[in-house]
């Protein structure tokens, strides 16, 4: 009951947000600007500061990114197992596939924070700033195979990636920030939680695929279950601290991210499908997180 009550407030704010876009005069118009305004200013906001701030030793940072990596590359192989088993349509796959590893931010910051407070979201953001260039190389691969140069540009050019590094740097540099830039900074990173977990609940769509359930099945069992387990069975990895530890199982439990929608949309894919699994992933993570989350503080 503990577990659950950590979790539920972001889980009503993502409940908030879809009632919001469908109950409320606000509707679906201004979601898609709040979605880039978070993505491209507020949430890069959030990762530099919280990189800039810390003093993480990233050597003792690597059994963490060990494990990370290795539940990605769980997601990743077991999503391509998917298409083998099941058959989907391409444009289905490319969809879904992303959905077996990508992960939502919003939600890892937020828990992050509440379990280990700032620490927390320092190690949760070089978690972070570890996975985003390895899904969207996977993701845009499957949805674009071919666009060698459009997965180049958008790894270069991706706020999240960008924000990391520099933040990173930054704290690798020693160098302090300005009481005026905290603030702000840390104004910003708020918004971002709270408006991140908002536009994830007005992006979800609860209708199901039938003709792909058993796809869709095998994603979310992916992602919300083999992901974690693969990090679970690494917990006794040398020089892997509680703290650490709890971080990567919680990230690797992570429902999927919202931005797949958007991807798929962009790059030809099933958009419908991509919506579903964020929608469920997101439901159901309200009983697989707090399971995980309950073993990783056993």
């Amino acid at each position: 009951m503990a577990t659950v009550l950590l979790i539920l407030p972001d889980f009503l704010l993502i409940l908030a947000g879809f009632a919001l876009r469908r109950l409320t005069p606000i509707g679906a118009g201004p979601w898609a600007g709040i979605e880039k305004l978070t993505y491209f200013v507020l949430f890069p906001a959030l990762l530099f500061h919280a990189n800039a701030r810390a003093r993480v030793d990233l050597s003792s940072a690597g059994p963490m990114l060990v494990a990370v990596v290795a539940g990605l590359a769980a997601g990743i192989v077991l999503g391509l197992l998917g298409k083998a088993l099941f058959r989907p349509p391409d444009a289905v796959f490319g969809a879904g596939f992303q959905c077996a590893f990508r992960f939502n931010s919003y939600i890892g910051l937020a828990l992050a924070g509440r379990l280990l407070g700032e620490p927390g979201i320092a190690l949760m953001a070089i978690a972070i700033g570890v996975a985003v260039p390895i899904v969207n190389v996977a993701s845009v691969w499957a949805l674009a195979r071919g666009r060698g140069r459009g997965t180049l540009y958008e790894i270069a050019t991706n706020p999240l990636i960008l924000s990391c590094v520099a933040g990173i740097a930054w704290s690798a540099a020693a160098l302090p920030l300005p009481e005026l830039a905290q603030v702000t900074l840390s104004r910003m990173g708020a918004a971002a939680i709270v408006l991140g977990l908002l536009a994830v609940g007005a992006a979800l769509n609860p209708a199901l695929d039938r003709a792909h359930a058993g796809f869709l099945g095998w994603i979310l069992a992916v992602k919300l279950a083999a992901v974690p387990a693969t990090v679970w069975a690494l917990r006794a990895l040398p020089g892997l601290t509680p703290e650490a530890f709890v971080v990567a199982l919680v990230f690797a439990a992570l429902p999927t991210a919202s931005a797949a929608y958007i991807l798929a949309v962009r790059l030809g894919g099933d958009g419908r499908t991509a919506a579903t699994l964020v929608s469920y992933s997101v439901a159901l993570g309200l009983v697989t997180l707090p399971f995980w989350l309950a073993l990783a503080r056993a």
